[in-house]
């Protein structure tokens, strides 16, 4: 099979990320014509870490294209957790701000799961708070975290029936891998969940419809530990000096997968597109 009929193997995360993100605009849109509110989504960044900084930049740059005000609040890397504290719950009672982002990782002095339950559920943009997570875990799926949520609304736009299949997670992180495995759950699939101390990660991959891996190991998912038709999220980065690997040994994996993600332009942007779902979320539900 020649390169071009691979093609429609690639799940385009750029191009459903621009379907969310018009459907945001038109929601803020709504929201300003109807009720004269702006949604505001207000980032914080704690030190000058340039993979962070590059990130937010992202990020506000797609509140841009949506129309969603985005203010950034900056604290030096030595600044204290009273401090961080102190903003957030300044931020919570800011009713010109629907939503927050705390973004991680914090300088190895600061406390991130302190930080994160001080965040308001109702403001909780990325859904880490453990009150959404609970809610989660009962069906209840709100503000989930981003990367999952993208995932999901991924397979619906591909028609990817998900009940009754057998889907692996690799990787058990609160951010990417056990969020996954609850709303996979919750659309009852049948799902193991892997990690860095699971014996034989071959023997549960090669059983499954559908795989998401994050766990940041360039091409740890090789195309002998797929089965025919697959369907694959890499979540993974990996950048070295001659480029941006995933978790997933795309160019040989993609030959036996029914659809796969690439890294770059895979997962990524769909999850800064479901953030501004997020933030227009919380914008109306604040109302």
């Amino acid at each position: 099979m020649s390169d071009e009929s691979y093609e429609s193997r690639i799940i385009d995360g750029k191009v459903l990320a621009q379907q969310v993100e018009e459907e945001v605009r038109s929601g803020v849109e709504d929201l300003e014509s109807n009720r004269g509110v702006t949604p505001g989504l207000a980032t914080i960044l704690v030190g000058d870490d340039p993979a962070s900084k590059m990130y937010v930049r992202l990020k506000h740059r797609a509140c841009e294209r949506v129309g969603i005000k985005a203010e950034d609040y900056l604290l030096p890397a030595e600044a204290t957790q009273e401090e961080l504290l102190a903003l957030i719950d300044s931020l919570n009672k800011n009713r010109d701000v629907h939503a927050i982002l705390l973004q991680l990782p914090l300088p190895k002095h600061f406390s991130p799961q302190e930080a994160m339950e001080a965040i308001s559920p109702a403001k909780d943009a990325d859904g880490f708070h453990p009150y959404n997570m609970g809610k989660l875990m009962i069906g209840d799926e709100g503000l989930v975290p981003c990367t999952p949520h993208g995932i999901i609304r991924a397979l619906e736009e591909y028609n990817v029936p998900v009940q009754g299949k057998n889907a692996v997670i690799v990787g058990h992180s609160n951010v990417v891998g056990k969020p996954m495995a609850a709303m996979l759950l919750n659309r009852n699939a049948t799902v193991s969940v892997c990690h860095i101390f699971t014996d034989d990660l071959k023997k549960y991959t090669l059983g499954a419809d559908l795989i998401v891996v994050a766990v940041g190991v360039k091409h740890l998912i090789k195309a002998d530990m797929v089965k025919e038709g697959a369907v694959i999220f890499d979540v993974g980065i990996t950048k070295e000096e001659d480029g941006v690997y995933g978790d997933v040994d795309f160019e040989n994996v993609i030959k036996k997968a029914s659809l796969v993600t690439p890294v770059p332009g895979g997962v990524g942007p769909m999850t800064i597109a479901m953030l501004m779902k997020h933030v227009l979320m919380c914008a109306e539900k604040s109302l």
